[in-house]
């Protein structure tokens, strides 16, 4: 079993930034692959960036330049550094883990509300 606690969502004007953090506990062995997604109003949850134990990472397009995600495996915790916000990136954010042998994201935290104004 996997605990993911999200943090630092936040009101933010547009060209703001905003760093989210996730902190994972219990079985280290199910967070070889660690991810952020969101969800906004009316919308699917979509992929906004991955990471790998190996430290290979990617991205989603809309977020390409903008976003970065990163991860400090002695805190085994992962960040979502989000600058040049915009309106469009208002949603829930969602961390999210699983092990390299399962094909789908197994455990989820509870999500963070970012807002961006214009």
């Amino acid at each position: 079993q996997v605990q993911l606690v999200e943090s630092g969502g936040g009101l933010v004007q547009a060209g703001g930034s905003l760093r989210l953090s996730c902190a994972a506990s219990g079985s280290i062995f199910s967070t070889d692959y660690m991810a952020w997604y969101r969800q906004a109003p009316g919308k699917e949850r979509e992929l906004v960036a991955e990471i790998r134990s190996g430290g290979y990472t990617l991205v989603t397009d809309s977020v390409r330049g903008r976003f970065t995600i990163s991860r400090d495996a002695a805190k085994n915790t992962v960040y979502l550094h989000m600058i040049s916000l915009k309106p469009d990136d208002t949603a829930v954010y969602y961390c999210a883990a699983r092990p390299w042998t399962s094909s789908q994201y197994n455990y989820w935290g509870q999500g963070t509300q970012v807002t961006v104004s214009s």
